[in-house]
């Protein structure tokens, strides 16, 4: 089991290429094929991209914390199809708002908010991903979307060219290009994003990340060695260590009472299950007729 290669690496995405194309590209340099990632980025955007590799591949639809940061630029006074730059252009105008304007703005979509999904994005509708049927000129209504947005710090770049920065923090879900082009709305004049880092995903940060040249140009060993382990997937939860007994349960897909084990960990909490050789799964606590259980809800053991 502890032979398999397993575990979570960062890239520093560059621009031009899909996250996709990020896949690949590990697959190659880690030779495996089980290897997924943790949020698509577009062609356009660069920043930390979580590559999960062999069984860590596993956790993608189990991931805790799931916030995103973002740097982000655009342009005031132009609207294209896609949100951003590399769009048609749709409008333009040279009636720009100022900088305390864009300021103001900022602060109405600081909270919870709703956010239609742009047709420009790979988010399926009845199995089709709205950016093939956008390329098809097909566009549907979108239900609006709950997300949230943590703060919102503008920088201006150019007041006269109606350029602006700015640093995002906010819930999976959130379509930077969206909530530009949602506050050229707001102002009146439009806005398309020009540019797009993202500098934390899921509490990993941009600063650990390594581009694929990078990568290229390590050895094999050390390749591995940058390897985590998929249980930092899962930092926000509570960690229990099974004795033997109830780690072979735990293992067969037994719920292991609290009771039992003396621990009391919240309903519905997500728990970090170790053995005596380490981790070995992501559980739940759920109740049952005889009390409050934790279950394991994903193993990552071969």
């Amino acid at each position: 089991m502890e032979k398999e290669l397993c575990g979570v690496i960062l890239v520093n995405k560059h621009k031009g290429v899909t996250s996709h194309d990020i896949v690949f590209k590990i697959r190659r340099l880690f030779g495996t094929k089980r290897v997924g990632h943790t949020g698509t980025l577009d062609p356009l955007a660069t920043g930390v991209l979580p590559v999960l590799v062999g069984r860590a591949a596993k956790a993608a639809e189990y991931l805790l914390s799931e916030n995103k940061k973002y740097v982000a630029e655009l342009k005031l006074g132009i609207t294209t199809d896609t949100e951003d730059i590399t769009g048609q252009i749709l409008s333009k105008t040279n009636t720009l708002s100022t900088k305390n304007e864009f300021f103001d703005a900022c602060t109405h979509f600081v909270g919870d908010i709703e956010q239609i999904p742009p047709m420009y994005s790979a988010l399926k509708v009845n199995g089709e991903k709205l950016v093939d049927l956008a390329r098809r000129g097909i566009e549907i209504e979108r239900q609006a979307r709950k997300i949230k947005i943590y703060s919102i710090t503008p920088q201006v770049i150019n007041e006269e060219e109606g350029l602006y920065r700015i640093e995002v923090h906010c819930s999976k879900g959130t379509y930077i290009r969206t909530l530009c082009a949602d506050i050229g709305a707001f102002l009146g004049c439009g806005a398309a994003m020009t540019e797009l880092m993202r500098t934390e995903s899921g509490g990993f940060k941009l600063e650990n990340a390594y581009t694929v040249e990078q990568l290229e140009e390590m050895s094999v060993e050390q390749r591995h060695g940058l390897l985590m382990p998929v249980e930092s997937l899962f930092e926000e939860a509570e960690a229990v260590e099974l004795p033997d007994f109830y780690a072979r349960l735990c293992r067969s897909g037994c719920e292991i009472y609290q009771k039992k084990i003396k621990t009391n960990i919240s309903l519905d909490s997500f728990v970090r299950i170790y053995d005596k050789n380490g981790f070995f799964a992501l559980g739940q606590v759920k109740n049952y007729p005889d009390g409050s259980a934790i279950k394991a809800i994903k193993l990552f053991v071969l």
